[in-house]
């Protein structure tokens, strides 16, 4: 990452004789929290309340042991060192292949009417072609004893892993390997369709890009912006293919079928720096904006000056690619010269356990932002990592507010889930970081059920008793 700031340093020096990018920055707004009532909430009927998880964070490599991330734990960087913090292992996480019908109990206590979680594609083909029918079945229980309790299942189909010999095979680095996608997608909708409304088919493209392709911290660890480019506009490819596909097949009419886009706006700390907007710029543009603009304009311009200039565009603008959008927001990222890799806030800011603070004025700014989608939105995660619960409570107040207030504002939201159930294994970051509604004992595998919880429960408790 440091690498890239550094050519990209070079290029601003480079284009300041030649041109200026667009700086399509949004205002950076604040809300006076003295002022806002936030207990007033009102959402409509029908919403959707959940909590999200996926497989690979709270099954771990021992339960999913194909997946292209259990060989990258084992992976050395440039200098010898595994990209996950302290050379932590997923290991069984929290065991939820075994112990799900002990957290369908959890969101029982919860509340929730619906859960969102990912079918591991490395356990249900773990060699190419091949199809695990116990993998298969686990998923038909899962699934039936959600139904059992009222809860309604939202599937992800792609959340950040696949298996290992799709990874040998170059992944989605090469748009022939599109089809591998799409025959998993296909066996998929055809067991549960039956069973399931909501289908989401890959979770977070940018972030896949930005951290496997930028920061080099996921898989494949490259660093290579014309590859980020390419893999870019192969994963909405295989958005659109498995779209066309799924509703192509029996059900496809009574599906609804969206991708889960998330966004983080990447802020330059002084408004006056021209070259932390320079940066910024291609860094929103790699994480989120390219894809923002294409599932909205239905045309990829993945543009880096000298390193990467990959187009896409459909040739039918009026191609409907979405049923939904799901979005996933959790804050945004001030960057400042005197501090490039750490964490910066503004003044009167509540810090979280990630390198950002709570910044609920941005949720409502993202909400506005794929709003220009023209699809309902339904939002498929947003959530703390606060290890010591002492701030988890004033960000669900913050956050389901602004959430409240945009559907008051006008805007199509029609679900809300949160990041996450339990704690899980947090990619590069190990376990450190404790994003649950439940505290899980890596050792014991014992959920307990944290106080900021409560005020959930009590919003998802007075929303319910509210409709009788």
């Amino acid at each position: 990452m440091i690498f890239s700031r550094i050519l990209l340093s070079f290029l601003f020096i480079f284009n300041c004789f030649s041109y200026s990018p667009p700086f399509n920055f949004d205002e950076e707004i604040h809300w006076n929290w003295n002022d806002i009532d936030t207990s007033k909430l009102v959402f409509p009927k029908n919403f959707l309340w959940g909590v999200g998880t996926s497989e690979y964070q709270v099954s771990g490599r021992e339960n999913c042991p194909n997946a292209n991330w259990a060989f990258h734990e084992d992976k050395k960087n440039f200098f010898g060192c595994t990209t996950i913090a302290r050379g932590e292992k997923s290991g069984k996480a929290c065991d939820h292949w075994n112990l799900y019908k002990k957290d369908i109990e959890l969101m029982q206590e919860v509340g929730v009417n619906a859960y969102r979680f990912s079918i591991e594609w490395s356990c249900i083909e773990p060699k190419e072609g091949e199809f695990n029918e116990q993998a298969i079945k686990h998923y038909h229980d899962l699934i039936d004893a959600l139904l059992a309790k009222k809860i309604q299942p939202m599937i992800t189909l792609h959340h950040f892993t696949h298996p290992q010999w799709f990874e040998e095979k170059g992944a989605f680095e090469k748009s022939d390997n599109i089809q591998y996608f799409v025959r998993f997608c296909k066996r998929m909708f055809v067991e549960y369709s039956s069973k399931i409304n909501f289908w989401l088919t890959i979770n977070e493209p940018g972030v896949l890009v930005f951290q496997g392709y930028h920061r080099a911290v996921y898989p494949p660890q490259k660093n290579n912006f014309h590859l980020a480019g390419i893999v870019t506009k192969n994963l909405m490819k295989a958005h659109i293919e498995v779209y066309k596909a799924l509703k192509a097949l029996p059900d496809g009419d009574k599906a609804q079928i969206g991708i889960v886009h998330d966004i983080v706006q990447f802020e330059p700390y002084f408004k006056g720096d021209k070259l932390a907007k320079f940066i910024l710029h291609y860094m929103n543009l790699i994480f989120h904006e390219a894809i923002t603009d294409f599932l909205v304009t239905k045309k990829l311009n993945f543009k880096i000056p000298i390193f990467a200039n990959v187009e896409f565009e459909l040739a039918d603008k009026n191609e409907k690619i979405l049923d939904f959008i799901g979005l996933n927001y959790y804050s945004h990222v001030l960057w400042k010269p005197t501090n490039p890799l750490g964490s910066s806030y503004r003044e009167g800011d509540i810090p979280t356990d990630m390198p950002y603070g709570i910044y609920a004025e941005g949720f409502y700014r993202a909400i506005a932002s794929v709003a220009r989608m023209g699809v309902p939105i339904y939002i498929t995660e947003n959530g703390l990592a606060d290890s010591k619960d002492d701030r988890r409570e004033i960000f669900l107040k913050k956050y389901l507010y602004t959430l409240s207030k945009a559907i008051n504002d006008g805007y199509d939201i029609r679900g809300y889930f949160y990041w996450s159930l339990i704690d899980n294994f947090e990619w590069d970051y190990g376990f450190e970081k404790r994003y649950g509604l439940y505290e899980v004992d890596y050792n014991t595998f014992e959920r307990k059920q944290r106080k900021s919880a409560q005020y959930y429960i009590k919003v998802l408790k007075d929303y319910f008793s509210s409709l009788n």
